[in-house]
């Protein structure tokens, strides 16, 4: 049975699986959306009651009820890499190859649908509060008046981007800010801003969850930190992660946000405090988790080989029922 990875050429985070995959003997198939329907090629035939699919990359040839698993860690988008992409190039590409996987028996880490409906901050912040997550005071607004109302409540705030990326090609992150002490918060009106108070931080937490195993790193914070960086990925600290414990109170939330998502992965950020306190942030159901493991030496890449080079599961099993932390 096959493993399918669905992401871009070059994901040296899939790599590292790639290698544990390799190793133990379980065969691969990688491909990329994006190089429909050039150098990735799909059939599959309805036929009296059955299916039969195919998939063709890089000279293989695999059949897709040998499935037993797919990753779905970071695809482009379907037909784009051709000489003549469109629209609906693109959506007819997507509608075959993921209507045809979404039909199968197989394990995915994580399941389209989950991935796409987890991606929404919202969403998050409202499943974090129901699963007993520590969520900092949150206000998404495009009302000025609703944004300066809760300055006042919280005066030390915090204003990142709803959607995590900036529309640009290639997209780049927007960092965290700090916001500034006075703003009239009038330009909220031209597009929904996420406001939080700010964590006086201590750390920050990386905790990887892949299956029922949690991983969770520490990176501190250095006492003479400058308080404007608050976003850990364009901080200027050169400590490095260290493998931390997670607190129980945690781990029961955490168990209880990915089976509510119906996900097998989740990379979840959190800011610990002065008193120990993790806050949740967010959780990226495709985080990447390579600088953790060169750090702290976590078997992450190992974990999610194992996990997907395991069986098949049962056609009568539910979505999510194997998938999630137990």
């Amino acid at each position: 049975m096959t493993v399918l990875i669905l992401t871009s050429e070059q994901d040296v985070t899939a790599d590292m699986v790639v290698v544990h995959l390799n190793a133990s003997g379980v065969p691969v198939v990688r491909l990329d959306p994006a190089d429909l329907t050039g150098g990735v090629a799909l059939s599959g035939e309805y036929v009296h009651g059955a299916f039969r699919g195919h998939l063709w990359s890089a000279g293989r040839l695999v059949g897709m009820d040998g499935l037993r698993s797919i990753w779905v860690r970071r695809p482009g988008t379907p037909a784009t890499r051709v000489p003549h992409p469109s629209d609906w190039l693109t959506e007819e590409s997507s509608q075959a190859l993921y209507g045809m996987l979404r039909g199968l028996d197989v394990r995915w880490m994580n399941h389209p649908d989950a991935a796409r409906r987890a991606r929404h901050k919202p969403w998050q912040l409202r499943l974090a509060q129901r699963s007993g997550l520590p969520v900092p005071a949150t206000l998404i607004t495009t009302f000025p008046q609703a944004a300066r109302d809760f300055a006042e409540r919280f005066p030390d705030l915090v204003v990142k981007p709803v959607s995590g990326a900036h529309p640009q090609e290639p997209p780049r992150a927007v960092p965290t800010s700090r916001v500034a002490p006075g703003t009239d918060f009038a330009a909220v009106a031209f597009g929904p801003t996420l406001l939080q108070r700010r964590v006086t931080k201590r750390a920050d937490i990386r905790l990887t969850v892949v299956g029922d195993r949690m991983l969770a790193a520490r990176k501190p914070t250095a006492a003479d930190a400058d308080p404007d960086e608050v976003d850990v990925r364009f901080a200027t600290s050169a400590a490095l992660w260290e493998e931390a414990p997670v607190p129980p109170r945690i781990a029961d939330g955490v168990r209880t946000y990915l089976r509510e998502a119906e996900l097998a992965y989740g990379a979840f950020d959190f800011a610990e405090d002065g008193d120990g306190t993790w806050w949740f942030l967010e959780c990226n159901q495709s985080g990447q988790f390579g600088f953790v493991e060169v750090d702290t030496g976590q078997p992450i890449a190992r974990t999610i080989a194992e996990w997907l080079a395991r069986p098949a599961r049962l056609p009568h099993q539910v979505r999510g029922a194997d998938s999630t932390v137990h």
